[in-house]
């Protein structure tokens, strides 16, 4: 593991980005040096020219430790405060779920054993598979199951408006727990599966009482794996070991549903930040896995052949523009309306993806080829792009000159990316824009501010979301629009929400692809958010590694290591 220490002794925990040559982290604003579009690709391109030169070479033998490259660091250890997809995978290493989707989109129990639905089907009642029991050595409760389900509700768009729908919860200290709804709720058992950010994962009573505003800092689960806290390394390094008392379920695993069976006994998160050093380790076999590759890196592991690259995600990942709604400008409907409006997906796409055989055009609210996607109001985001015209939009909606400030998080490519697009957008409309750089973790703690940008606020930020989670308006998190409860951004709109809480209580296919598309039609209206468009980003991963489970998160139960 020469290359990773040398690595984890060279770069820094504050230091990270600065050694790779982009903007400083040390403090909301500063930077060393922005980093230009075309600086970006070329340092992508010279790191493939550096891993070209690797050859492998020989690793002592250690079948039982799986090495997985994480895209982000992981700094937030609570799945349900955060939607960030480290976190999410942090969260099912550790944790479990009630129910859980497979790869048709069909929820199955997971912790759940037996249950029963009423025939006017207003009570639910679960009882728990036997063998369920925390890594604290206590066992699975009920009362540790509705604790939990009230805690992400509190936090997920769907999990807001299912609770509108449950009269009570109640659960003691066996396997049985029951929820009473004052009204039918087609998609109760689907939101308890949901694969996704957020995903309800049960943990224990103690820790599901936490404030859901505020973060649980413990990492007790009943998942397939335990977190290695004396190994914590924040920055670097994180560890996982084989939950030997966990009991898998008997079914073929299929996304997060099924047996998970952990046929390794270790499982080390590194992040690496530099690109350059990710390639060279995984073509030596210091590592086994990463995560997500930059599209310049994947013509040269392609031709190793110890190495293989495929689409991580066979929905992909819709990109989005997220504006603040609650601060000037953008708290003014014409002004998001006018930027939409010279927004070029296929720049987007062509800067983040490269080849067009990797992304899409989808100028839709709903991941494209799942039901709901459609056509319907694009023309907002499809027609000729006019600046003169934006520009005299923005006259008309009073823009006085009022400063922005672009969120950029430059170690994680993709969106740093984004972020540079949005620049150039924004200063081509003569708007006073600054681009704010700082690593991923820093960026994520400004974007819970709700203050003027003057004062740690903010009012774009580019990031993106996994299709799973933009398949209908009960998955698409940054679509709700219920004010302080929304995801950051927080807008605010009561036809969409109306629109929504409809599908949502809706069985009917038919019935529920109209609304979808009322929803879409007053979303280009209001502006949420903007689609940037949609893309498959791909992993890599060495050949003597079995078992992966492609899917809308990284599934580490199931993988050997030969």
């Amino acid at each position: 593991m020469q290359v990773l220490r040398l690595e984890s002794k060279r770069l820094g925990d504050r230091h990270r980005v600065r050694e790779a040559g982009l903007p400083s982290a040390n403090g909301e604003g500063s930077m060393a040096r922005r980093i230009t579009r075309r600086e970006f690709t070329m340092s992508v391109g010279a790191a493939g020219a550096l891993t070209a030169g690797f050859a492998p070479r020989a690793q002592a033998a250690d079948n039982k430790t799986l090495r997985f490259v994480l895209k982000s660091d992981l700094r937030i250890l609570d799945p349900i405060w955060t939607t960030t997809y480290a976190t999410r995978n942090h969260g099912y290493m550790i944790f479990d779920t009630l129910f859980a989707l497979d790869s048709k989109f069909t929820p199955h129990p997971q912790m759940v054993g037996d249950y029963s639905i009423s025939t006017d089907k207003l009570t639910y009642r679960f009882k728990l598979r036997d063998g369920l029991g925390f890594h604290d050595g206590k066992q699975v409760r009920g009362a540790d199951c509705t604790a939990s389900v009230h805690r992400w509700m509190a936090r997920d768009a769907l999990g807001q408006i299912m609770a509108k729908s449950i009269d009570q919860m109640t659960g003691g200290d066996d396997k049985d727990f029951t929820i009473k709804l004052k009204e039918p709720f087609p998609l109760l058992l689907p939101g308890l599966a949901k694969v996704s950010s957020l995903v309800p994962f049960i943990m224990p009573e103690r820790m599901a009482l936490t404030d859901p505003h505020k973060q649980v800092k413990e990492t007790i689960g009943s998942g397939p794996f335990k977190m290695v806290s004396s190994e914590f390394q924040p920055g670097y390094k994180y560890v996982y070991v084989k939950n030997t008392e966990y009991v898998p379920r008997k079914e073929p695993p299929s996304w997060a549903s099924g047996g998970k069976v952990a046929k390794v006994d270790r499982v080390e998160w590194l992040y690496i930040p530099e690109h350059s050093t990710t390639a060279a380790a995984l073509g030596s076999g210091e590592v086994d896995w990463w995560e997500e590759v930059p599209p310049d890196l994947a013509p040269v592991l392609e031709a190793n052949v110890q190495v293989t690259v495929e689409k991580n995600d066979p929905i992909g990942t819709m990109g989005i523009l997220r504006f603040n709604h609650l601060q000037p400008p953008f708290n003014n409907e014409k002004l998001r309306r006018a930027v939409m409006s010279v927004i070029d997906q296929g720049e987007f796409m062509r800067a983040v993806a490269g080849d067009p055989k990797n992304w899409n055009i989808c100028p839709s609210f709903f991941a494209c080829g799942t039901p709901m996607s459609s056509t319907a109001g694009s023309e907002a985001l499809t027609s000729k792009r006019d600046y003169a015209k934006a520009k005299k939009m923005i006259a008309e909606a009073g823009y006085k000159g009022e400063k922005i400030v672009i969120l950029d998080g430059v170690d994680q490519a993709n969106f740093h990316i984004f972020a540079l697009v949005a620049y150039d957008v924004l200063k081509k409309l003569d708007l006073n824009v600054e681009l704010v750089s700082n690593d991923w973790s820093t960026l994520v703690g400004r974007r819970a501010s709700k203050k003027p940008v003057d004062e740690g606020g903010w009012s774009i930020v580019p990031t993106s979301f996994a299709g799973a989670e933009m398949l209908d308006p009960s998955a698409n998190l940054p679509l709700a629009t219920n004010g302080a409860s929304a995801w950051f951004g927080w807008p605010s709109d009561d036809r969409i929400e109306a629109l929504r809480a409809e599908w949502i209580k809706s069985d009917d296919p038919a019935a529920r692809k109209q609304l979808a598309i009322k929803i879409q039609e007053r979303a280009f209206e209001v502006v949420p958010y903007v689609p940037l468009g949609q893309w498959f980003p791909v992993t890599a991963y060495r050949k003597n590694i079995k078992g992966i489970i492609i899917g809308p998160a990284e599934f580490m139960w199931n993988i050997e290591k030969f």
